[in-house]
């Protein structure tokens, strides 16, 4: 039976915020508006990753979560830049990526509005809209050059070390140390005996976080000035997995590794992936049960539900006429558990129908083609073009997470970021192409 606590219409009725959050928060606002506009990314997404997302300040009966407030605070720095040409607040101007997502999350709000047709749903919706476009909106202009992206992968290193911490006490004290300011469990989840550390983004979001991190870090640690925070940032992120004691996280961090071990064959790819097309297809049409049936033989820890993620998927092809058009409120009816979306996939669809998931694929896949024409732009540049593989490494790690979990606010932004990365990072090769000038190195220049 679907949690009453987590239907539609529930949540804190009084405003929880923690004295220090509050003056954290504060803090980190202040440092966005002055800061230099590269710099600003560092507080926000400190902030953004050691607040708990059950800190809500409420005014007037309407929700104000911490973490939106941030995004308003990042948006209300981007109207006030004083470049009036949106290319300069778009680091390289607005590309195919961004035009992707703007649309995934404008069709987002439209279907699921008209799927609930109620203005208290219609509120909450487009509070989830801020979340999503304004955090993607936000990170996208405080990530404009090269500069702005090693700050961003050191940042990440840093909170890594901060969360591996709280996470390696939590599993040995059982105590969430974010719990004791409100907002989430002060108790740690334990299962089948496993202590299973959550910090202060949840379970699995916690090991997914630190395992797709991976590639940016060793890519970091080439760099002598930084090996420090590299190394402290993967020191970070594989306590998170360890204790986490999830198999999305391992997955992720698998999946981190696996696609830095195509480095060798990164100009035979093209091949690769119609094999793997060819194989799944073979192995479907041999197999006894459907091909997307092999997800519940994954169990790489102790106590994991591969049998419901494969039981997602499954329902969701069978009940294809149910949400293709405006999603389904009705999904929780299908079967066991099926309210549980842990799949960003099945989520985006049930939420939004098929033109939803479908915008939602395109994102991931301009992406990716972002990053491999870059990478035959910068071909015989071995630095750029290695740092251009961690960044496909990172978002392929990225997809096999989602498999595993939906990724709510705060998993968003640890996916929007990397996109702002992959914007800035492909548009220098790009530049420096259409001016017949070997590509530069990106992260050794900063031209905005």
């Amino acid at each position: 039976m679907e949690p009453t606590n987590i239907r539609f219409g529930a949540g804190a009725d009084t405003t929880l915020l923690h004295p220090l959050v509050a003056a954290w928060m504060i803090i980190a606002m202040v440092l966005i508006f002055v800061l230099p506009r590269r710099k600003a990314i560092a507080p926000f997404l400190l902030a953004f990753f050691t607040i708990p997302l059950g800190q809500v300040l409420i005014i007037g009966g309407l929700h104000f979560p911490a973490l939106r407030i941030l995004i308003l605070a990042g948006l209300l720095r981007r109207m006030t830049y004083r470049e009036e040409a949106s290319r300069n607040k778009f680091g390289g101007g607005f590309n195919a990526v961004d035009q992707a997502v703007v649309m995934w999350t404008v069709s987002a709000l439209a279907i699921v509005s008209l799927q609930w047709m109620e203005l208290p749903a219609l509120i909450k919706f487009v509070g989830d809209f801020i979340d999503a476009l304004g955090g993607y909106l936000v990170v996208r202009f405080l990530i404009p050059d090269g500069e702005a992206v090693r700050t961003t992968i050191k940042v990440f290193g840093l909170i890594c070390l901060i969360l591996g911490a709280c996470m390696v006490y939590e599993h040995f004290t059982r105590r969430d140390v974010f719990g004791y300011l409100g907002g989430c469990a002060l108790d740690a989840e334990v299962r089948e005996g496993r202590v299973r550390a959550s910090g202060v983004l949840g379970t699995i979001q916690s090991g997914t976080f630190g395992g797709v991190l991976v590639p940016l870090f060793l890519w970091l640690g080439a760099e002598r000035k930084s090996r420090w925070i590299a190394g402290a940032g993967l020191a970070g992120a594989t306590a998170m997995v360890i204790t986490s004691g999830g198999s999305t996280a391992v997955m992720a961090c698998g999946a981190s590794f696996l696609g830095l071990g195509f480095w060798p064959l990164r100009k035979q790819m093209r091949f690769l992936r119609w094999g793997l097309v060819a194989t799944l297809v073979g192995l479907h049409l041999v197999m006894k049960g459907p091909v997307w049936s092999l997800i519940e033989h994954i169990d790489l820890t102790s106590g994991s539900s591969s049998f419901h993620r494969y039981m997602l998927i499954d329902t969701l092809i069978h009940h294809f006429g149910d949400w293709w058009i405006l999603g389904t409120r009705t999904n929780g009816t299908w079967g066991w558990e099926m309210w549980d979306t842990c799949n960003q996939f099945v989520d985006v669809a049930v939420r939004g129908g098929l033109l939803t998931l479908v915008l939602y694929i395109l994102i991931l896949k301009r992406s990716f083609a972002a990053i491999g024409n870059a990478r035959k732009r910068a071909s015989g540049d071995g630095k750029q073009e290695w740092f251009l593989w961690c960044l496909g490494s990172c978002l392929f790690a990225n997809v096999v997470a989602q498999f595993g979990i939906n990724y709510m606010i705060q998993l968003q932004l640890l996916l929007f970021p990397l996109l702002a990365c992959i914007c800035a990072a492909t548009v220098r090769v790009a530049h420096a192409k259409t001016a017949k000038t070997k590509p530069v190195l990106l992260l050794q220049t900063a031209n905005t």
